[in-house]
C-alpha cells in the first residue's frame, strides 16, 4: 500500500525502481510480425471495402458518409505510388498492427511490469487473431491502434500525473475521429469507468476537459456534413446490427467471436487481467481499463455491433494480464496453461498466414449470410475479374452512339469499386452506384441515356420502374461463387431514364447492401442527399 501511495504523491521519484523498457525485445517482436504480415499481405484478394476505399480516395473530401478521410487518403497514396499493389495498399495497416504490438509492451512498462512482462504483452498481441484482421486496409486497422495509444496515455498519466499526456490523448482521439466514429464511445466508457472506480482525481484536471474539447471540436465538420445529407450515419446503426445478426449469430455469437480475436493466449491474459485488477493492490489504480472494456463490450452487444469494436482495449488488457502473470509464474498449473495457450496462438497465427486462404476449388455453395461470412474468412472475396468481364460483355452490346452517352451503374458499392478498379483495361465509362457511401459521390450526368447496370439477378422489376427499356445482356451464376460477385449476378442494358438522373438519384440511393441472401426491413430507408 505504501508503494501505491508513493506513486500517487511522488511520481517524480518512481523512476529509480521502475524496470527499463525492453525496447530491443519489443521492437524485435513487432519487426518480425511486420515482416511476416508484409510478405503475406497479398495472399487474399481485394476485400470489397478496400475497393470502396480506393474509389473514395479518388474523390477525396474532408469526410464521407460512413467514415473519415484517413483511410481513403492512405488508399489514394498507395494507388498513386504502386497502382494495383495489394501489398502497398495494406502496408499502412501492417504498420498500425506493428504499432499496437509496441503499445502493448509500453502499457506493460507503465504498469511497472518487468522486461519479461513487456515481452509477454507484446507477444500476446503479435500472436492474436487481431493481427490478421488488422492487415486488411480498414478503419478498424487504424482505430484499434489509436484506441490503444489513448489507453497507454491514460495509463501513463496514472503513473506520472503529467497533464500534457491528457492533451495528447485528446489530439489522438481527434485524429481517430477522422478514421472511425467510434472514439466518442471509447472516451465515454473511459470516463464512466473512472467515475465508477477511479482515479477520480483525473476528473478535476483542466487538461482532461481541454482534451475532451479538442475531441468535440473534431466532430464539428463531420456533424455539419451529416446534417447536410440527412444523417446517414444514424441509419447505419440498425443496418450494421442486422448484418451482424445475419452473419455472426447476433449477441449470442458475440463473445465467442470476441474471444476468438484475442486467441488462446490473449483470452487467458484477459482473464488474468480481470482477476488481477481487483486483487493486486499495485494494479488497482488501473481498474478503469477492464471496466471500460466491459462497458463498451456490453454497449456493442446490446446494439448488435461488430465484435471487433471494443478490441482497441485488448493491448491494455494483455499488458495487465502479462504483468500479473509474472507475479504468479511459479504456479505450475498456470505455467502449463500459459504454455499451451501460447502454443495454440502461435499455431493459429502461423496457419493463418500460410494456409489461408483455402483454394477456390474447395468452395461449397453459399446458402445464407452465415455461410457467406465463414467462406469470406477462409476463401476471401475474389473473382472480381469475372464480374468486370461480365460488365464489359454487356457494354459491348451497345452501339457506338449509345456508348457515347453511357455510364455504368452498380447495385452494390463493392461491385462499383471493382468495376472502377479493374474496368480501365476494358475502357469502360464512368462508374456510379446508389449504394451506401458510393451513392453520395453523385449520380450519372443527365446526358447518360444508356446505362449498363450490374447487380443481383432479381433487380429487373426495380429497374423497370426507372427505365423505359430494360434488357438482360449478361449473367454470372457460378454455383460455388460468391453472391454479388460471380453468383446470382446479371448485367442489364437500360435505356430511357424516366426522370433526369439529378432527380431520380435520391429515390435510388440506399444504405442497405443487398447480397441476395437475407433481407432486413429495418434497412430499407433511403437517405436524402
Amino acid at each position: 500500500m505504501t508503494a501505491v501511495i508513493a506513486i500517487r504523491t511522488e511520481p517524480e521519484n518512481t523512476t529509480e525502481t521502475h524496470p527499463a523498457f525492453a525496447f530491443r525485445g519489443v521492437a524485435l517482436i513487432a519487426s518480425i510480425a511486420a515482416i511476416a504480415l508484409t510478405v503475406t499481405a497479398a495472399r487474399y484478394d481485394y476485400f470489397g471495402d478496400e475497393l470502396y476505399f480506393l474509389s473514395a480516395g479518388r474523390r477525396l473530401d474532408y469526410t464521407f458518409a460512413d467514415q473519415g478521410v484517413v483511410v481513403p487518403l492512405f488508399a489514394r497514396i498507395a494507388d498513386l505510388l504502386a497502382p494495383g499493389s495489394l501489398t502497398a495498399l495494406r502496408f499502412p495497416a501492417v504498420m498500425m498492427a506493428a504499432g499496437a504490438i509496441v503499445v502493448a509492451g509500453l502499457i506493460a512498462y507503465e504498469l511497472r511490469g518487468s522486461r519479461r512482462a513487456q515481452l509477454l504483452a507484446a507477444g500476446t498481441y503479435a500472436t492474436s487473431s487481431l493481427i490478421a484482421t488488422q492487415v486488411q486496409l480498414s478503419t478498424f486497422a487504424f482505430d484499434a491502434t489509436l484506441t490503444a495509444v489513448i489507453t497507454w496515455l491514460f495509463t501513463r498519466w496514472v503513473r506520472t500525473r503529467q497533464d500534457w499526456l491528457l492533451i495528447v490523448a485528446g489530439l489522438v482521439a481527434a485524429l481517430d475521429m477522422q478514421v472511425k466514429w467510434m472514439i466518442p464511445l471509447v472516451w465515454g466508457c473511459l470516463g464512466l469507468a473512472v467515475i465508477l472506480c477511479g482515479p477520480r482525481e483525473i476528473l478535476r484536471r483542466p487538461a482532461l476537459w481541454v482534451s475532451t474539447g479538442i475531441l468535440a471540436l473534431s466532430l464539428v465538420p463531420i456533424l455539419y456534413w451529416q446534417s447536410q445529407h440527412n444523417w446517414p450515419q444514424l441509419a447505419m446503426g440498425s443496418i450494421i446490427g442486422a448484418e451482424q445478426d445475419a452473419t455472426g449469430f447476433g449477441p449470442a455469437g458475440f463473445i465467442p467471436q470476441w474471444l476468438g480475436l484475442a486467441s488462446f493466449l490473449g483470452g487467458l491474459m484477459i482473464l488474468i487481467a480481470f482477476w488481477a485488477a481487483f486483487k493486486q493492490e499495485a494494479l488497482r489504480p488501473y481498474r478503469f481499463l477492464p471496466i471500460a472494456l466491459v462497458l463498451m463490450t456490453v454497449f456493442v452487444m446490446v446494439t448488435h455491433g461488430r465484435p471487433y469494436y471494443p478490441t482497441g482495449f485488448f493491448p491494455a488488457m494483455f499488458a495487465l494480464g502479462a504483468v500479473a502473470f509474472w507475479q504468479y509464474y511459479r504456479n505450475r498449473w498456470l505455467n502449463v496453461l500459459t504454455m499451451l495457450a501460447a502454443a495454440g496462438s502461435a499455431v493459429v497465427f502461423v496457419a493463418g498466414l500460410t494456409v489461408l486462404p483455402l483454394p477456390d476449388s474447395w468452395r461449397t455453395p453459399t446458402h445464407d449470410a452465415l455461410d457467406l461470412g465463414l467462406q469470406s474468412a477462409v476463401f476471401g472475396t475474389t473473382n472480381w475479374s469475372h464480374l468486370v468481364s461480365a460488365v464489359d460483355e454487356g457494354y459491348n452490346t451497345l452501339t457506338p452512339e449509345e456508348k457515347a452517352h453511357s455510364a455504368i451503374v452498380a447495385q452494390g458499392y463493392w461491385q462499383a469499386g471493382a468495376v472502377e478498379q479493374f474496368g480501365g483495361r476494358y475502357h469502360l465509362p464512368a462508374t456510379y452506384s446508389p449504394s451506401r457511401g458510393f451513392g453520395f459521390f453523385g449520380p450519372p450526368p443527365d446526358s447518360a441515356t444508356t446505362i449498363v447496370y450490374v447487380g443481383l439477378d432479381t433487380a429487373e422489376p426495380d429497374l423497370r420502374t426507372h427505365f423505359d427499356e430494360v434488357e438482360r445482356v449478361a449473367q454470372l451464376d457460378d454455383p460455388k461463387g460468391t453472391p454479388g460477385i460471380d453468383r446470382m449476378v446479371a448485367v442489364w442494358k437500360c435505356q430511357g431514364p424516366k426522370q433526369p438522373w439529378s432527380t431520380m438519384w435520391d429515390s435510388m440511393t440506399t444504405l442497405y447492401f443487398d447480397l441476395g441472401l437475407w433481407h432486413d426491413p429495418r434497412a430499407t430507408s433511403r437517405p436524402t442527399h
